[in-house]
């Protein structure tokens, strides 16, 4: 297996000005991309979100591809999933996305898009990794790249969301609540709808390049929640900086779980004949309760994968489903969009609320929800949470528990691969075994963090 020094599962993050995120760095993973990648169309395309420091990180990576004989293609401030559904169309290599999803200002990332629009597999980051650290760039004054722009995706975006309605299932009439998190979609989210003929109250829709994520869109619900009771809506959505996130509030004013969306996008898209019986995936780290329901109540086969929105989706393509997610906000609609897409699951569900004739509330929620045992035990380091997580004893420990708790709940134990903490994570239908079962663990990991 590939080990990655930079490369997380969802690209390379952290404090902009600050390694890895430096322009000293961007404009080494540029070059590295251009060895490795850019092999044949000899061409990038790049977007960002509204983030203060994306013209900076843009600005470099421009300058590692070209200085390296790749053309540029500048997409502008669009989602991450327009980026990921349209990347084939452009004819290029691959795409790269500047942003830190749902995180701070002060942060940002790099995501990195194959001309599929799928991630990179980890061999092909560490090679990059490699590459950066061996620094032996080798530079021709006969090839260097141009750089244009192409700004078309949004249209073509915009185009899908308003396709899947027709003129019986148009939104005339529906107050909804939008806040866009002051990220990518402040204009489009807003202008789907408004063409779809709702009635939209919009929240963080004025990006500064500071704002974005901060005290409003998926992270912090609360502010569209209260307009949803403030303006009589009959529903809100909250989506994250760059658009792959999603959070709904029904017409009371309530959040509604993301595994609840998911569990009545696969009753909804099941019913109505578009599922085809097709697989459903979603993260081990999923209340159990969800798993029940698609297997017993919808008849679906149910994938149980591990933490992060790319497992998800290799899971569904290697098992032909199109419907999952987490719960978040990343879900996924294969059919839709390539990746984890707030705007397309957000029109479904409306789409599904419309033909069904109910209010959100008189629906969700589909199912009552497992007990679950859920804390973080936090240590000095990183390198601790390695150590205790690969300890064969806690390995045993998971497995007798896991087999005696079988078809009535799940144990996990998942290291967080950003912070210094462990997850310990039982749920179940039986609420005073896993609280037994989650104590156990805990302390089998107190017990052996003391021993490190």
């Amino acid at each position: 297996m590939a080990k990655n020094k930079w490369f997380g599962t969802d690209g390379v993050r952290g404090i902009a000005n600050e390694f890895p995120m430096t322009v000293d760095f961007a404009l080494k993973l540029a070059m590295a991309a251009a060895e490795v990648v850019c092999n044949s169309k000899r061409k990038v395309a790049i977007a960002k979100d509204t983030r203060v420091s994306g013209d900076m990180l843009e600005a470099a990576l421009i300058a590692g591809f070209t200085a390296m004989g790749v053309d540029v293609v500048r997409l502008g401030i669009i989602p991450t999933p327009a980026v990921t559904t349209f990347v084939s169309e452009l004819d290029v290599d691959m795409a790269v996305m500047i942003t830190a999803s749902h995180n701070p200002y002060y942060d940002n990332g790099i995501k990195l898009i194959a001309n599929n629009g799928d991630k990179f597999a980890d061999e092909v980051t560490e090679k990059l990794e490699s590459l950066i650290e061996q620094n032996n760039f080798i530079f021709d004054k006969n090839k260097i790249g141009k750089v244009e722009e192409n700004y078309s995706i949004k249209e073509k975006y915009e185009q899908i969301a308003l396709g899947m309605f027709d003129n019986k299932t148009k939104l005339q009439g529906i107050r909804i609540v939008v806040d866009c998190a002051n990220g990518v979609f402040s204009e489009i989210l807003p202008n789907v709808l408004l063409r779809l003929g709702a009635d939209v109250f919009v929240l963080g829709n004025k990006p500064d390049g500071y704002n974005i994520n901060r005290d409003c869109g998926s992270q912090h619900p609360q502010a569209m929640l209260e307009a949803i009771k403030a303006n009589q809506a009959d529903l809100g959505i909250a989506v994250d900086g760059d658009g792959d996130r999603i959070k709904v509030g029904d017409d009371k004013g309530q959040l509604i779980k993301s595994e609840q969306l998911m569990a009545f996008l696969a009753k909804f898209m099941e019913e109505s004949g578009e599922n085809k019986n097709r697989a459903f995936a979603s993260t081990k780290l999923s209340n159990t309760a969800l798993e029940r329901y698609i297997t017993q109540v919808l008849g679906l086969e149910y994938i149980s994968t591990g933490v992060g929105e790319r497992p998800v989706i290799k899971a569904l393509k290697e098992k032909g489903g199109v419907i999952g997610g987490e719960e978040s906000g990343h879900i996924v609609l294969l059919d839709y969009s390539k990746s984890g897409d707030a705007m397309m699951t957000f029109l479904k569900v409306l789409q599904g609320l419309a033909q069904i004739g109910k209010k959100a509330s008189e629906i969700f929620p589909l199912f009552d929800d497992d007990f679950l045992y859920f804390e973080n035990f936090k240590v000095q380091t990183n390198a601790k949470v390695k150590e205790i997580a690969s300890k064969a004893e806690l390995h045993e420990l998971i497995e007798d528990l896991s087999s005696k708790i079988s078809g009535h709940g799940r144990v996990v134990i998942h290291p967080s691969g950003t912070e210094p903490k462990i997850r310990v994570w039982v749920c179940g239908d039986d609420e005073d075994l896993v609280k037994e079962y989650g104590q156990m663990l805990w302390n089998k990991i107190e017990l052996m963090s003391k021993e490190c």
